[in-house]
């Protein structure tokens, strides 16, 4: 008798379990469902141009029409940042000669797909030299593909990100940029310092005066960052500047 009694306190226990669980679920699943939008700069710059060709089906293609190119860069978002805000420096990267590739990721989480480059680099066999990048967690997994495929890629792009305490890139022989803000309230300058022990020595560190994480894309402001003392305009500008000598060195 006291089994029987005992057995719907645990069925109660397991009903609580499992609506915890779907309530966690469902949770997430709206957390990451719902990113960070892009703003009407990064919408405008997904229109083709005299420039730029620009494809908006499986990735984000920004292609060069004044010359053919042998250098690519490929982007990966920001953890919960529709991928579309990083059109602009796309298409400006793109405008000066270079194949530049967004990739849309898993549930706007670059983790859930850290090999996305592959697929890149595997349909455009044309290009010669590949660099890969990404801002923040996209950074982080552009880390990640770099270390997981050594040769891949020739070059690195960090936009407020540095590499996963388990992918040390310090003896990869590639050439590695990282870009950050002193007013980075999430990569906070303190991060990227203590990131370069896990990057080739080497590597070319850009510090940008007055700048924050949020304005590393066109998508408004983010929770836990710091105001920028610098317009989004200007920071972008330096952004892309710094980034476009990493590609002319690979090119």
């Amino acid at each position: 008798m006291a089994d029987k009694k005992s057995f719907p306190g645990w069925t109660r226990i397991l009903l609580a379990v499992l609506g915890l669980v779907t309530v966690l679920v469902l949770g997430f699943m709206i957390w990451v469902s719902t990113p960070a939008k892009p703003m009407p700069e990064a919408l405008t710059a997904l229109q083709p141009d005299s420039a730029v060709m620009v494809e908006t089906g499986k990735w984000l293609v920004f292609t060069p029409l004044a010359s053919q190119t042998t250098t690519g860069f490929i982007i990966y978002p920001g953890g919960r940042v529709d991928y579309r805000a990083y059109a602009p420096a796309a298409n400006n990267i793109a405008a000066q000669g270079y194949l530049v590739v967004i990739v849309h990721v898993p549930l706007n989480l670059a983790v859930f797909n850290p090999a996305a480059a592959s697929q890149v680099i595997a349909a455009y066999p044309e290009i010669q030299h590949w660099v890969v990048g990404g801002h923040s967690l996209g950074g982080s997994m552009a880390a990640n593909f770099a270390h997981a495929h050594p040769g891949a890629v020739q070059g690195l792009v960090l936009w407020a990100s540095y590499p996963a305490g388990s992918d040390d890139l310090s003896s990869s022989g590639i050439k590695v940029l990282s870009i950050s803000g002193t007013l980075d309230g999430l990569s906070t300058p303190a991060k990227i310092e203590a990131s370069r022990s896990l990057l080739p020595a080497d590597t070319i560190f850009v510090s940008i005066e007055g700048g924050n994480h949020a304005q590393f894309g066109w998508y408004g402001p983010q929770a836990g960052d710091n105001p920028a003392a610098i317009s989004r305009d200007d920071q972008q500008a330096q952004i892309i500047q710094a980034t476009m000598a990493l590609l002319a060195a690979i090119k």
